[in-house]
């Protein structure tokens, strides 16, 4: 899986490296990702590569405020010839869906991801329809401040696994771009650089990895810490502990480690807690970053 990660990020897609990675650890554990940055920042141009050197089907949905739930999940659409109704699958029965700028969506059509992002299925009409494995959702958010935008609910927030940004690639990175243009279409060629059954045992390896009584008290003391801050009106819940294991896993697999140490749940906790945290309405322009970097260093790292 490492070796996808190097060649993606030393050819492709230079500067997307923790990107690229936290992505990599999303689809390891089986949970999804939401990338939050300024549009034009090449975030579906990483989305496609990433899907591309896998070997996986891809789909995408642009976002917008007319949307609706069935251009997701799919309709029926009547057959003359045969008589019957057909049920035409949407971009959602891919094994990577893009979801780009999610949050310009209304809320009804942000609420059918719900059901396929957390039981990987979906419901229309009546009847249920398994999605691919694996499955990813790759979704994308404009800052909540521009124009047209609608904020996620905090049960949809807390559907993702981990949110990032890419934010502005290094200077000689971006003047490269600037020389040579879009690499749009030399990612539409990229060959899969690891077969399926390979990823598959994976994801099954990263669910073997081991969790130690050590780890585990650590992981609940920051779970604790932050329910009890003065300035958090809802910490982590236990979705939110599950959430931060599993990156750990998959952090101590890319690691090449069967066992998760302490520092792995200390690298993943800013990729998987602040946006399952909310802060009291008077303190809500606190920076939940400086916030999580306090509660972690009152938490002493546990000696394995």
């Amino acid at each position: 899986m490492n070796a996808v990660l190097e060649e993606l990020s030393s050819r492709h897609l230079k500067g997307k490296v923790r990107a690229l990675r936290l992505s990599l650890m999303a689809l390891l554990t089986g949970g999804h990702i939401l990338l939050e940055d300024i549009p034009g920042l090449g975030k579906t141009t990483m989305a496609l590569a990433f899907a591309s050197a896998l070997g996986l089907s891809f789909g995408r949905v642009q976002c917008t405020s007319d949307l609706l739930p069935s251009d997701i999940t799919g309709l029926s659409v009547f057959d003359r010839t045969e008589g019957r109704f057909n049920f035409i699958r949407g971009p959602i029965f891919n094994n990577i869906v893009l979801i780009d700028e999610i949050n310009r969506a209304m809320p009804k059509t942000q609420s059918a991801l719900l059901e396929a992002m957390e039981e990987r299925r979906v419901t229309v009409e009546g009847v249920t329809y398994q999605l691919p494995e694996p499955f990813l959702v790759l979704a994308t958010q404009n800052p909540v401040e521009q124009v047209g935008t609608y904020p996620l609910p905090e049960s949809q927030m807390d559907r993702f696994l981990i949110r990032t940004g890419i934010g502005y690639p290094p200077e000689e990175i971006e003047k490269g771009i600037l020389r040579q243009g879009s690499i749009r279409d030399e990612i539409m060629h990229i060959p899969a650089l690891v077969r399926t059954d390979d990823l598959v045992s994976a994801i099954a390896a990263v669910k073997e990895v081991y969790v130690g009584e050590k780890v585990t008290d650590y992981v609940y003391a920051i779970i604790r810490a932050t329910r009890n801050h003065p300035l958090i009106q809802a910490g982590l819940s236990t979705r939110g502990g599950i959430g931060m294991v599993d990156a750990a896993k998959a952090a101590a697999y890319l690691h090449g480690r069967d066992f998760v140490a302490p520092e792995d749940v200390r690298d993943v906790v800013h990729a998987v807690c602040p946006h399952r945290l909310i802060f009291r309405p008077e303190h809500e322009g606190v920076d939940k970053e400086h916030v999580l970097n306090a509660i972690l260093k009152e938490i002493p790292l546990p000696l394995t």
